[in-house]
């Protein structure tokens, strides 16, 4: 990664850090419980940027794996509990989508149920590499990016 590149994402995560900054404390004294949980959900999502773009910028320092075999068993059992949580999680949603009325609040559970498919195939991914071999590389990582976590790319 060149120096542009690093100066660059060291500034995009400065940046999603003042989001994260500006968000809550805009929203610390509201009462309205809807505007204020919306706020720190998009606060959430800076958060999320800032941890992807510090991946990014500690990968220009090492190519090494990103799971090591020590904790591959334990990992994969625990992916494993994560994934029957979230399928979980999208057959109530789906189900309450069903049966919402409300197109407010359908707008809502709609937006976590179209999250939570994205979760669940990504852990589903990362489960089926762990089982195949122990380790992790930057392109099973860049893939999993591209293919789910970044569907638009």
């Amino acid at each position: 990664m060149s120096k542009d590149l690093s100066d660059f994402l060291k500034k995009q995560i400065e940046l999603e850090k003042k989001i994260v900054n500006t968000a809550e404390n805009s929203v610390k004294d509201m009462k309205n419980i809807l505007i204020k949980e919306m706020i720190l959900s998009i606060s959430l999502d800076s958060k999320k940027h800032a941890n992807m773009l510090n991946a990014l910028l500690s990968m220009q320092k090492t190519t090494q794996p990103f799971i090591s075999e020590v904790i591959s068993k334990q990992l994969q059992k625990n992916i494993q509990n994560h994934i029957e949580l979230e399928l979980e999680a999208i057959q109530t949603y789906k189900k309450l989508l069903d049966e919402i009325d409300d197109e407010q609040v359908k707008m809502v559970v709609q937006a976590i149920y179209t999250d939570e498919l994205r979760h669940h195939a990504l852990l589903k991914k990362i489960y089926s590499v762990l089982i195949e071999k122990e380790t992790l590389d930057e392109g099973e990582i860049w893939e999993f990016i591209k293919d789910d976590f970044i569907p638009q790319y």
